[in-house]
Order: C-alpha cells, then structure tokens, then sequence
C-alpha cells in the first residue's frame, strides 16, 4: 500500500531509529527526502545520509544516526507540523522559532527547502514541513 504522507513516514523511521539507538537507517528516496536530509545534516541532526540504487524501481536514502558521547540522541524530538489533511502556510514574517530557537523549522519555500531561520534571512514564507529538536 503506498504511504500517503512521505515525509511523516520519513520522520516516524527516525523517530523509531533513534528510539531503539539504530547506527543508521534506510528510507525510500526521494528529491524531497534528500534535501530535507542534506538540511538536517548541515544543521548537525545526523550525520550524513547516502543513497544507493537496489535496482529499477528500489532507491534508499541510508541514513547515519547521530549521538552524543553518553549515547543521547542528537535528535530529542520531531513533530510533524503540515499534513496531507491540512496544510500549514506561513508568511515571511510567521516562521516561527521553536523552542525559543533551541529547535529548527523546516519550510518548504519557492526558492527550495530551507530551515527557518533562513527562511526569515531570505525574507520568504511557504509550507511548514516540520519540527526537530
């Protein structure tokens, strides 16, 4: 059955991962995917993902989980923000900052997927993906 909500479903395999202290994970890919992970990535969340090529149709993102030195999690929490059911648009002046900036927003914007914080830079709004702290 196909997933309806790829980037929850992205999340959630993250969200377990991290839960059960996995070294790494694999996750469909996709354009959407890959640049949500290379953002992660640059902000320090995971640390680093690759994609490898099962044949045809079987494309995965293999992703490298991130810990601390007393093996915590890097990634505390993810919440999932704009769903398929009901959209979550903001204006430039909107991206709000999570956790009093502790977390990072992941907007979805015309000029490509950026965090919030560069959302608000580049003074531009879109579609708020999701949370990580």
């Amino acid at each position: 059955m196909p997933v309806t909500d790829p980037i929850a479903d992205m999340l959630t395999r993250i969200r377990n991962a991290v839960q059960v202290r996995h070294e790494s994970l694999q996750i469909p890919a996709s354009r959407m995917k890959s640049s949500l992970l290379k953002l992660m990535t640059e902000e320090g969340f995971i640390s680093g993902f690759s994609a490898t090529d099962d044949g045809a149709a079987n494309k995965t993102l293999d992703v490298q989980l991130r810990y601390y030195d007393d093996n915590t999690p890097v990634i505390q929490g993810l919440k999932r923000v704009s769903k398929p059911g009901l959209r979550v648009y903001v204006g430039k002046a909107e991206v709000p900052r999570y956790f009093g900036g502790l977390g990072v927003a992941f907007v979805s914007t015309s000029k490509g997927v950026m965090t919030g914080q560069e959302a608000r830079r580049q003074g531009v709004g879109g579609e708020l993906l999701f949370y990580v702290w």
